[in-house]
C-alpha cells in the first residue's frame, strides 16, 4: 500500500501516523532510535507491507502489470490501490478525504525535524500537490507513477500502467474492495488499531 492507505491504517496516534509514513526509510534496527510509538508506527508499516506482498489477491493484481514492471509491478499496486481508497473514500471513512489528508499534513508539520532528511526533501512538494489527495483520479494516479519513476528504479511506463488499469478498471477495483476487508480485518485483529469505517460499514459488506 501508498502513503493514503499506510495513513489511514494508522488510527488514531499520532506517533503511529508518523511512524507508518517515514517506514520506508527506516532500515534494519534503526527504528529502536525512535520513540515507542513511532517504533510501532514503523513495524506497522512494515507488516502491512508483508501482508500486502504475499496476498493473493494482490499477486493476481500484480500479474496484469508484469509485461510493463516486471519486478516492481507490485510497487504499482499499491499505487493503484491508493488510486481506490481516494476515489472511494467515503466507503472507508466518515471525515472528508480533505480533512483526513489535512490532519495527515499537520501530524508531519508538527514532526518535521524528527523525519529522515529523504522525506524532508519530498514533504513539501508533497503537501503542495496534496499527493495523497490526488490518487483519487487517473491523471493524479499517472502524475505519481511518473515522478516515482524520476525518482526511483521504478519504469517509466505511467501510459501502459494507466491504459492496462483502464481496460481492466472493475477487475483491478473489485480485488481492491476485496483485499481491504483482509487487510482493515489484519490491521486490527493483530495489531490492535481501530481502523476507523463509516458507521455500519461491515468486513463481510466491504462498506
Amino acid at each position: 500500500m501508498n502513503f493514503l492507505a499506510h495513513q489511514y491504517l494508522s488510527g488514531e496516534s499520532e506517533k503511529i501516523k508518523l511512524g507508518n509514513f517515514i517506514g520506508d526509510y527506516i532500515k534494519g534496527r534503526k527504528y529502536q532510535n525512535y520513540h515507542s510509538e513511532v517504533q510501532k508506527g514503523i513495524l506497522l508499516h512494515r507488516n502491512i507491507d508483508h501482508f500486502t506482498d504475499h496476498h493473493p489477491i494482490t499477486l493476481n493484481s500484480s500479474k496484469r502489470l508484469k509485461k510493463g514492471y516486471r519486478r516492481y509491478s507490485g510497487v504499482v499496486v499499491d499505487m493503484i490501490y491508493d488510486h481506490f481508497l481516494a476515489k472511494n473514500w467515503n466507503s472507508y471513512h466518515s471525515e472528508t478525504i480533505s480533512s483526513f489528508v489535512n490532519l495527515s499534513h499537520e501530524v508531519l508539520i508538527r514532526n518535521y525535524l524528527t523525519l529522515p532528511n529523504r522525506v524532508k526533501l519530498f514533504l513539501p512538494f508533497m503537501i503542495q500537490s496534496r499527493r495523497m489527495e490526488s490518487y483519487a483520479s487517473l491523471d493524479g494516479l499517472q502524475t505519481a507513477l511518473q515522478i516515482m519513476a524520476k525518482h526511483t528504479s521504478l519504469p517509466n511506463e505511467s501510459d501502459y500502467a494507466i491504459e492496462t488499469l483502464t481496460n481492466e478498471y472493475d477487475e483491478f477495483e473489485n480485488e481492491f474492495n476485496l483485499f481491504m476487508k483482509d487487510l482493515i480485518e489484519y490491521v486490527r485483529n493483530e495489531h490492535l488499531i481501530n481502523v476507523a469505517t463509516p458507521y455500519g460499514w461491515h468486513l463481510n459488506e466491504g462498506k
